[in-house]
């Protein structure tokens, strides 16, 4: 009996090494659970007998070192008044009988007793055939107390196993096809125990109904079910495969970690976006105008400047607004002198296609945005106890499914990666500090916003200046009246001062920042990270809203003083030089910043230390081109080619140099809530900034009177106005159109509305899971409360013993010490 305690009482320990070792050693498993289980009956057996007859035998094994297993037991109870009750190594029998009883104790069951219960459950549901209930609502097991399915226990009993295993395949024979399948995976039997159950049912099934038998209605249903299951399988592996970069982003989570991963996937995200507008401005703006051209003027030579400025040879195509009609495009019977013989002929209206495909172009983008803000706000803000986290990641997250090499490899990285991140954040402690170190470093930290305020002032007004010059340097140039080509060529030339100066500030500027942050102790990287992306965006919005006035509050308000005849193709071209000009000094930025200084490093200065992936810049960057691009798509259709081209090149060029000059951050963190953060700053500051500029422009702005869609018109607005007017006269039914569009379009009580809709669904959104995440957090301390209780039981239990037995242990004690003493 001695032994079989013993055993049972360090059974925990031994399974958590069988399960550490392999999943699959699951037979020995179940031998030392039934060796458990037989061991808990003798026990349940022989309990009176035990309580009448041994207690001497109990005491003596609480008290004498001898009998306890472990020779500082006598020690510990003695004086271990301050020691925590629950790492006790001398518990009594009647505790070590209770404990091994509890359901969190008894770590398995034996195949009888899964047989057993489950032979009861296809016995309830055979009984049951006509209401044919689902089995979803029977719970998997959860490793229960076995005395709480009321199985004996006694080893004689486990002789009937094969009689319970004929009788449980009886009754999986007897239900349905679906039914089976669902019992089948339900049992917590290995995958081998299951496949021989499910062979000996459909042998039995095959004996007592041939094929032949079945009906053919059942028989088609079944192939076509099974059909459209492989079929369903087939389409969830294409889709899979469809992902982009999916190799390339796992090998930069494992090397790199999720911090520098959120950036990649951004831009992929942002190459989505693109991709899709570029697909609505191609087929409803690109394709109808490239069928039906306008008649062209004089051709102009190609010169190689114009792939840097966007003018010259492009000025007049499909790239720029001033290319497009502003007609009604149709499709004539060619030769035919009676065009009232062509019957039904196509028409395009293409003003109007023009106004609308824009706007559904970022009212389809806004949505998009919007659900992917929500989503990601449902993901990343939730409560994940770093713990919990981890015990998860340690023994849940491989996937056996995995053989090739490579996958493994990539797999192993990428959880060690995470594992290290976990483990930081676990290991992360807050630093108490005194009220004068507090205090200077909130000093050093407003030194330095400061510091930062007063350069992003300062670039703003550089911005500022320099486009005046450049404007007033314009107007000199279109006076002069020398039209030769170098002198045309050099106008074009100059045009590139102000997309230069603007990019180098965004490429010295977010430097001076990380400079000016070496000053500053922050508890955490990932604060870190946050703060240098708010003074990055600080700098992106006010050189974007310094640039947005010089194009509409100068260029567009007077486009006569520098002769322009399409303002809005000159604006489009400027948003194309922007955009080029940043892509090029990232390009500079990664050669000089990442690539020359490893080698700087490595072959100068003699060490092994590389740069790290800068985050806050380089993802400031996505948003600001992007931002970039939504201000184009008015003036440039075509200016999200430039800008997938543009992505599918950095992520490349990117990784490239991630692998070869980066290294990963000295100290791991986790970025939880990252992809969260880019999504908001794409949606508020840069969409929102766009399109509250596009419709500025839309709806106040006179367009041109000699290029593009709406010329002739007060504003682009009007367009829309003038159709439904036009619709209304030709006939009387469409008179509601008029009205709808006076106070649904007109009015802009209609846009603030669809506005506040929006943010009213982000809003209850993140009430929902802030309220969900506080739900989370109390079902977590009422489980911490709840094992406070378990210790403060147990523990009362322990004390309550050893108070029954105050004379035996003094007895007990005083032998031994006799027995010492002689």
């Amino acid at each position: 009996m001695m032994a079989a305690r013993s055993v049972s009482f360090d059974a925990d320990a031994h399974f958590m090494e069988a399960g550490m070792e392999s999943p699959l050693d699951e037979d020995r498993v179940h031998d030392s659970f039934t060796q458990l289980i037989e061991e808990q009956s003798q026990d349940l057996n022989n309990q009176a007998m035990e309580m009448s007859s041994l207690d001497l035998e109990e005491e003596t094994r609480d008290d004498v070192p001898s009998l306890s297993g472990a020779g500082s037991c006598v020690g510990v109870c003695e004086d271990g008044g301050d020691t925590d009750p629950l790492m006790e190594p001398c518990w009594s029998t009647a505790t070590l009988r209770v404990l091994s009883s509890m359901p969190s104790r008894t770590i398995g069951r034996s195949r009888g007793a899964i047989l057993s219960q489950y032979y009861n459950r296809t016995m309830q549901l055979c009984r049951r055939r006509q209401s044919r209930p689902t089995v979803h609502s029977f719970s998997r097991s959860a490793r229960p107390s076995i005395c709480g399915y009321r199985v004996e226990t006694d080893p004689a009993n486990f002789d009937k196993e094969e009689n319970k295993r004929e009788r449980l395949v009886n009754n999986l024979q007897n239900l349905s096809e679906s039914d089976r399948v669902r019992m089948l995976k339900a049992i917590p039997l290995n995958l081998a125990e299951k496949q021989e159950l499910r062979r000996l049912a459909l042998n039995k099934t095959g004996r007592s109904l041939s094929r032949s038998e079945i009906p053919c209605c059942s028989q088609l249903k079944y192939y076509i079910i099974i059909a459209f299951r492989q079929s369903w399988y087939v389409w969830l592996s294409f889709l899979s495969s469809l992902q982009l970069w999916q190799t390339a982003l796992k090998t930069v989570s494992g090397r790199f970690g999720t911090g520098v991963l959120s950036y990649f996937v951004f831009l992929r995200t942002l190459l989505f976006f693109n991709f899709l507008l570029l697909l609505v401005l191609g087929l409803f703006l690109v394709v109808p105008q490239a069928v039906r051209p306008p008649t062209p003027l004089s051709s102009v030579h190609f010169y190689g400047l114009e792939l840097l400025t966007g003018a010259g040879y492009f000025t007049d195509s499909l790239m720029y607004y001033g290319y497009y009609s502003n007609y009604t495009l149709t499709k004539t019977c060619g030769n035919t002198s009676d065009q009232s013989s062509c019957g039904f002929h196509l028409s395009y209206n293409m003003p109007l296609a023009y106004f609308f495909t824009i706007g559904m172009a970022f009212f389809i983008t806004c949505i998009i945005l919007v659900y992917s803000m929500s989503k990601s706000f449902g993901q990343s803000f939730r409560v994940d106890r770093s713990k919990g986290l981890l015990a998860m990641k340690v023994f849940c997250s491989w996937d056996f499914k995995v053989t090739k090499k490579s996958s493994v490899r990539l797999q192993s990285e990428n959880i060690s990666a995470q594992l290290k991140e976990l483990v930081a954040e676990v290991n992360r402690k807050e630093v108490k500090s005194s009220w004068l170190q507090r205090l200077a470093t909130v000093s050093i930290q407003i030194l330095a916003w400061t510091i930062c305020i007063g350069s992003t002032a300062a670039c703003a007004c550089a911005v500022y200046y320099s486009s005046e010059h450049m404007h007033k340097d314009l107007q000199v140039r279109v006076r002069s009246s020398s039209n030769t080509t170098e002198s045309l060529l050099l106008k074009e030339a100059s045009l590139l001062a102000l997309p230069v100066a603007v990019s180098s500030i965004n490429l010295l500027i977010p430097g001076f920042f990380n400079t000016v942050a070496w000053m500053e102790e922050y508890d955490s990287p990932s604060k870190r990270n946050y703060v240098a992306i708010f003074r990055n965006l600080m700098l992106k919005v006010s050189v974007l809203g310094v640039l947005c006035y010089h194009w509409l509050g100068r260029v567009a308000a007077d486009p006569g003083s520098v002769s322009l005849k399409c303002w809005e193709s000159f604006v489009g071209q400027e948003l194309y030089r922007f955009l080029l000009m940043d892509f090029i000094f990232t390009m500079l930025d990664t050669f000089f910043g990442e690539f020359l200084w490893r080698l700087f490093s490595q072959k100068v200065l003699k060490k092994e230390r590389k740069p790290v992936f800068d985050i806050a810049r380089n993802v400031l960057e996505l948003i600001y081109g992007q931002t970039l691009a939504w201000l184009g798509v008015l003036f440039t259709p075509l200016l999200p080619v430039v800008q997938v081209i543009k992505l599918l090149f950095l992520f490349y060029m990117k990784k490239t140099s991630l692998m070869m000059n980066c290294q990963a951050p000295r100290k791991p963190w986790r970025a939880s809530q990252m992809t969260t953060f880019f999504i908001t700053l794409l949606c508020f500051p840069s969409f929102l900034g766009a399109a509250v500029c596009v419709t500025y422009t839309m709806w106040t702005i006179k367009p041109s009177d000699s290029c593009g869609p709406f010329r002739g018109l007060n504003t682009m607005f009007q367009a829309g106005k003038i159709w439904v007017e036009q619709l209304a006269k030709s006939d009387q039914k469409f008179k509601w159109l008029l009205l709808a569009h006076k106070y649904l379009v007109e009015n802009p009580f209609f846009l603030f509305l669809a506005a506040g809709i929006f943010l009213i669904v982000i809003y209850f959104h993140s009430q929902v899971v802030d309220g969900q995440r506080k739900i989370i957090e109390l079902l977590q301390e009422q489980i911490e409360n709840e094992g406070e209780d378990k210790k403060f039981l147990i523990t009362r239990l322990q004390d309550i013993h050893e108070q029954k037995r105050p004379l035996s242990s003094r007895r007990i004690r005083g032998a031994s010490e006799e027995s010492s003493f002689s």
